[in-house]
């Protein structure tokens, strides 16, 4: 925010600082907030979504996650939707949100970095909601300290959970699906210096993967990596908790991102309004990458 009380032609009530203010206070359009109705989009469509539960990290109303938000989203739409995630209840408190818009829905449960449970999870949602024609993939963790601070222990579950999952992911979609689309969900720490390095690695390594089985899966088969930015989720609740300066952090769009922005940009790369993109990332930050730091 632009300090008020400049003289003329500098920040005052009519230069460009009020402007700016304005901006930053305007209302969250619907799509931002989960109130736009659903037009049909993925109507037919028969999707798992990876990590569709969410933790509330101790909140009382926390805010939806991204997971939770797409789901959600993709059912109104029109879709059929199958929610995995480790945690049963979270995932069915997703599938209620599901089923209140009118979709079916089903629960699986399993380790997204385990080949047999990534099995059981594709074999599962195929039979509860139909042959498959989309898959989003939004697991990960982190762990360690600066490179010094993280044991070998810990940068093999990070990798596990946050790329050998996808891997397992792409492999099976590509192997059951006759066509339609995968998502990856990554995070802009693919392209920061972070105090967690092991997390950062593993989300870099999100968009070789993506680029492969984008080629792998063509013509057919779309592949893209979604990269969110900071998103005001119970886990980036918890996150300022632990570290304040992350409150502190520039954007451009003078806010953090809703987990439903995210899931807008998720419906984007699922539908056919992006029939003519694979193998590409796409980054929702509102503008943090490319925003002055200082």
């Amino acid at each position: 925010m632009v300090a008020a009380g400049a003289p003329a032609g500098g920040d005052g009530p009519t230069g460009p600082g009020s402007a700016e203010r304005a901006r930053a206070a305007a209302p969250l359009p619907a799509e931002a907030t989960g109130g736009a109705p659903g037009l049909g989009r993925l109507s037919g469509r028969r999707i798992l979504v990876v990590g569709g539960g969410q933790s509330a990290h101790g909140l009382d109303d926390p805010p939806i996650g991204n997971g939770r938000a797409t789901a959600v989203l993709f059912a109104r739409e029109g879709a059929a939707v199958a929610i995995a995630d480790t945690d049963r209840a979270s995932a069915e408190a997703t599938a209620a949100l599901v089923d209140a818009e009118g979709a079916t829905s089903a629960v699986l449960t399993g380790d997204a970095s385990d080949p047999d449970d990534m099995e059981a999870v594709f074999s599962g949602a195929a039979d509860a909601v139909g042959p498959l024609d989309g898959v989003v993939l939004n697991v990960g963790i982190g762990a360690g300290f600066l490179i010094r601070g993280t044991t070998a222990a810990d940068w093999d579950r990070v990798m596990a959970v946050n790329v050998r999952a996808h891997f397992l992911g792409c492999r099976l979609a590509l192997a059951r699906m006759e066509r339609g689309s995968v998502v990856l969900i990554g995070s802009i720490a693919a392209h920061e210096v972070l105090p967690v390095p092991a997390y950062g690695a593993s989300k870099a390594a999100l968009g070789s993967l993506c680029r492969q089985a984008a080629v792998e899966g063509a013509p057919h088969v779309r592949v893209n990596l979604l990269e969110p930015g900071l998103i005001d989720t119970s886990l980036g609740r918890a996150a300022s908790a632990l570290d304040p300066r992350r409150e502190q952090v520039r954007i451009p769009a003078r806010r953090q991102g809703t987990g439903w922005e995210v899931a807008q940009a998720a419906l984007f790369l699922m539908s056919d309004q992006s029939s003519y993109v694979t193998g590409q990332r796409l980054i929702v930050d509102g503008g943090l990458t490319v925003g002055p730091r200082g």
